[in-house]
Order: C-alpha cells, then sequence, then structure tokens
C-alpha cells in the first residue's frame, strides 16, 4: 500500500508520541526517585544520597527540556495535521488539555527551585519542591491519559452531524475507564523509569562490584521496580476487563479472537491471518479469555466476525504489541518476585552476578513495554479517532505532500535521542570509579 497523506500524518502522529513518552515517563518518574534518594539523604547523612538527589534532578531537568521540546511539536501537530477533530471536539476536551498546561508549568517552577535554591533557601522548600516535581509530573500525565480515554469511550456530549452538543466538559473529561487507564499508564512510567536506572547501575555493579554509589543506587530504584512490576498486571488485568465490556472489537484484536463463543481460549502467541480468519503457531489455553475478560470461564466473548470488516483494527499489530506488552510486562513481575525473594532471604537487596545480569537484560523492558501499550491502545481504536463518532481519515487535514515534515521530523528525532543519550550518559559516567581505592565509597576519593 502506498504512503497516503493519512498515513504520513498517522506516521509523523506516531513517531512524535513515540519519541515524546519516552522522555514524559522519565518526567514523571525521575522526580519521585530523586525524592526518595533526598530523603534517604535526610535520615542517614549519607553524601552519596544526596549526590544521587542531585543526579536524578540533572536528568529530570534534561529530559523535561527535551519532553517540553516534543510535547509543544505535539500540540502544533494535533491542529496542524487533525484540524477536523481540534475543531469539532476542542470545546469538548480542552478541559485537561488547560490542566495539563497548568501542571507542566507548576512542575517547571519547582523543579528551578530544587535545582538551584537548594543552598539559597530554608532546607525543607528543596525537599517539598521535590515533592512537587513528582506531584506536577503525575498530573501532567494524569490530564493527557484523559483525553485519551476520551477518544476510546467518548461522553459528554450529543453527537449530531452539525458536531457536538450538550457538552459538559467535567463528564467528557472523565469518560468511562478513566480510572483504570490513568492507573495504568502512571504504573508504567514508573515501571518504565526505575526498571531502566537499575539496568544502568546493574551494568556499572557488573564491571565494578565494590562501587558503593551504585548500590546505593540500586537500593533506590529496586523497590519501585519490584513494586510497579507487581501491581502492573493487576491494573491491567482491570482495564482488560474494561475494555472487554466497552471496547469489544478492540479485545477481539488483542486477543486474534475471531469467533464469537462461550467459553473462549486465550491464545498465546501466533500471527492472525485476516484473509482466512485464522490464528496460526498460538497456544491456546481452554476457556482462559473467557475468565480474563470476564472472570467465567463460560462466558460469551465477541469475535471480530461479529463487527463490520471495515470496523476492524489492523489485527496483527494490535495482536502482536498486546503480545510483547503482556510478555515484558510478565518478565519483568517474575524478576520482581525473584528479587524481593532474595531480598526476604538475605536482608538486603541482592548483588550477585546473576541477579546483575537479569536486571541488566531486563533495563529495556520497561520502555519496550510502554511502547507496545501505547501501540495497542491506539492501533486498537482504529479506524477511528474518536470511537465511534469520527473516523481517522475524517479529521486529517486536506493539505497535501505531507511527506516531507514526516521526514524533516524523523531527522530531527534522531539527532535529539543521540543527543539526549550522550548528555546523559555523561551523568553517569562522572559516577564512575576512577581507581580501585575509590570502589567503596561511591567515587569520593580517600587515601588508604
Amino acid at each position: 500500500m502506498s504512503m497516503t497523506d493519512l498515513l504520513y500524518a498517522r506516521a509523523q502522529m506516531g513517531l512524535s508520541l513515540a519519541f515524546h513518552i519516552v522522555f514524559a515517563a522519565a518526567g514523571v518518574a525521575l522526580p519521585v526517585l530523586m525524592v526518595l534518594s533526598d530523603l534517604k539523604h535526610r535520615r542517614t547523612g549519607d553524601a552519596d544520597y544526596r549526590k544521587l538527589s542531585e543526579k536524578l534532578a540533572k536528568g529530570t531537568a534534561i529530559l523535561f527540556a527535551v519532553g517540553a521540546v516534543s510535547g509543544t511539536v505535539l500540540s502544533f501537530e494535533l491542529g496542524l495535521l487533525w484540524p477536523e477533530f481540534m475543531g469539532r471536539y476542542g470545546e469538548v476536551i480542552g478541559l485537561p488539555f488547560s490542566l495539563e498546561g497548568v501542571a507542566f508549568f507548576t512542575e517547571a517552577i519547582f523543579l528551578g527551585i530544587y535545582l538551584y535554591g537548594r543552598e539559597r533557601v530554608s532546607p525543607g522548600l528543596p525537599l517539598f519542591s521535590g515533592v512537587m516535581v513528582a506531584v506536577s509530573g503525575a498530573a501532567s500525565a494524569f490530564f493527557v491519559t484523559l483525553v485519551n480515554t476520551f477518544m476510546n469511550n467518548p461522553s459528554g456530549f450529543t453527537p449530531t452531524p452539525a458536531g457536538p452538543t450538550d457538552v459538559q466538559p467535567l463528564v467528557a473529561m472523565f469518560s468511562p475507564g478513566w480510572q483504570y487507564q490513568t492507573a495504568h499508564v502512571l504504573l508504567s512510567c514508573y515501571q518504565a523509569s526505575a526498571f531502566a536506572m537499575a539496568g544502568i547501575h546493574a551494568f556499572i555493579l557488573l564491571k565494578h562490584p565494590g562501587a558503593a554509589f551504585h548500590k546505593k543506587a540500586l537500593s533506590i530504584a529496586l523497590p519501585l521496580a519490584c513494586v510497579t512490576a507487581l501491581a502492573q498486571p493487576l491494573v491491567g488485568d482491570l482495564s482488560a476487563k474494561h475494555v472487554a465490556r466497552e471496547q469489544p472489537v478492540k479485545l477481539a484484536a488483542m486477543e486474534a479472537h475471531f469467533d464469537t463463543e462461550a467459553g473462549a481460549p486465550l491464545k498465546v502467541g501466533g500471527w492472525p491471518d485476516v484473509e482466512t480468519r485464522t490464528v496460526t503457531g498460538a497456544i491456546d489455553l481452554p476457556k482462559g479469555l473467557s475468565i480474563l475478560a470476564f472472570a467465567d470461564p463460560d462466558a460469551e466473548v465477541k469475535g471480530l466476525n461479529a463487527f463490520p470488516r471495515e470496523n476492524w483494527p489492523p489485527v496483527a499489530k494490535v495482536h502482536l504489541a498486546f503480545q510483547v506488552m503482556v510478555g515484558t510486562g510478565s518478565l519483568m513481575a517474575l524478576l520482581a518476585l525473584a528479587t524481593l525473594w532474595r531480598r526476604w532471604r538475605g536482608r538486603e537487596w541482592p548483588h550477585g552476578k546473576g541477579m546483575m545480569r537479569a536486571w541488566l537484560w531486563s533495563g529495556p523492558l520497561g520502555l519496550v513495554a510502554l511502547e507496545a501499550g501505547w501501540l495497542v491502545t491506539e492501533w486498537g481504536r482504529q479506524p477511528w479517532i474518536v470511537r465511534d463518532v469520527m473516523r481517522t481519515g475524517e479529521a486529517v487535514t486536506p493539505v497535501p505532500h505531507l511527506a516531507a515534515p514526516f521526514f524533516t521530523f524523523t531527522a530531527v528525532y534522531l539527532f535529539l535521542g543521540v543527543t539526549v543519550l550522550f548528555v546523559l550518559w555523561r551523568q553517569v559516567a562522572g559516577t564512575l570509579p576512577r581507581g580501585p581505592g575509590e570502589e567503596l565509597d561511591g567515587g569520593v576519593a580517600h587515601a588508604h
């Protein structure tokens, strides 16, 4: 299929979101890790924890700046690429966009105080500022996710051929399922960032087993990583049950479920063929889908064949993304259980080579799951931009030649991504031991 302007518009929006979501997730989670490290410093007086909180604050600032740029680009893209959507539904869903802007500016103000006011204000204000940065970052993600919830389950207005009437902004903002989707997104931000941080410090500890600073950093990241990895499947299950009730065609695509049946099996893996409406290579777990979707082994689950073919999402892509999300989430939960078991038995967080290798290889899994989950949500809603109300093709700009901005922004994002990775690595490299005598004190030089 040739790349039409609609596909270029979708590809540009998808690329922008895929890039932005990484920095947005880190902007939500790093302040929490920063505050935890700050609290540990205040309780123990250990200078390594203060150093860690300062490093995390600088990392937050770097990612906040890039996230601000990519978020601004997204704001323009919403209006320029999808003018019919914003023109028609802006008044319906404008409230959470406005509140997200307030949260963004609040985060910027308190991040500035935390970064530059530590020695200039009373001792309690920097900690309070750090807490406010964490709260504001979470609020920003919360309000943006409410917009996505509306697009999946629109409410708070009456649709007419002339546009929405009887608009109720608060009802639209808290569309059905908002509590599941926002909790799922926030947990994924904390989980992805904590796993990434744990993976970085595990990598360093494999090369410098005695590096005290990195052991302490790992002790900050591991609790958040383990708690979120175990909480996420529970929240994900509630979210999936809501999808089963409210968006049955999305559930059918996620599970590559073609035929409506009671006691539906759960397919693990496999590749769906939409032409023959079959799935090859899948492992069927009897009645598993009925249990997971409705908590009833004999419940009927609607298949894709129950819906018009033109309303199907891209089944293969949705199914694959869903399998990746569930698979990576399961691996992270198993690692969290193993780590907590070792922690309970040994009274300290494990630092052995086996566990460090496991955390090193698991470091990217949170980001993989985050991106895959976002793809499930967005691909699973297609062909609608507002489900059952406005199709994506109806919302796109009539301006032609959208290939040019797509390739331009692709180059810009690649440049920004490489630059950010380099700058962040410089931050990490500043904590590496410079010699054998520094491994036991976290990089602070002492004479033997």
